[in-house]
């Protein structure tokens, strides 16, 4: 729970120094946080609270592409800044290269010879969620199969 309890500390830091776009956004992924454990009845820890951070970066660019697209850009660059407030909490990323590494080392392990085995290989690579775009493993281990 080290990930939480470092969130909770920048938000005191962030309300000391008064930092409402901070303060805002870590508060949103509490409440969220809270939300999870309430609808669960479980405790959130390290890795589901990292799914918590990946599913509202997901939200806020999809609302980036649409606040773009509407000609909202000042509505677009509050969104990238939460973004960029809630992907300091994020594990590096693994590069592209790595990712390719990891989809043959998956596609090894599991035996998978063609498209029909797709999920065998998502199911070993699942550990990869907070290190890299779910996305991005997909579309290589597609262009991988087939």
């Amino acid at each position: 729970m080290a990930l939480l309890s470092d969130i909770k500390q920048d938000l005191k830091q962030a309300m000391l120094e008064k930092n409402e776009l901070v303060r805002d956004t870590i508060r949103m992924f509490l409440s969220e946080v809270q939300r999870y454990e309430i609808d669960n009845k479980e405790e959130v820890d390290d890795t589901k609270a990292l799914q918590i951070i990946n599913k509202m970066i997901k939200q806020r660019n999809d609302s980036i592409s649409q606040f773009k697209s509407g000609g909202r850009n000042d509505l677009a660059e509050i969104e990238e800044k939460e973004v960029d407030v809630l992907a300091k909490y994020k594990p590096a990323q693994l590069s592209e290269d790595e990712v390719i590494l990891k989809v043959k080392e998956a596609i090894e392990q599991s035996g998978a010879t063609s498209m029909q085995d797709m999920g065998k290989v998502m199911g070993v690579l699942k550990s990869l969620s907070g290190s890299a775009d779910m996305g991005l493993i997909s579309k290589i281990v597609k262009d991988q199969l087939s």
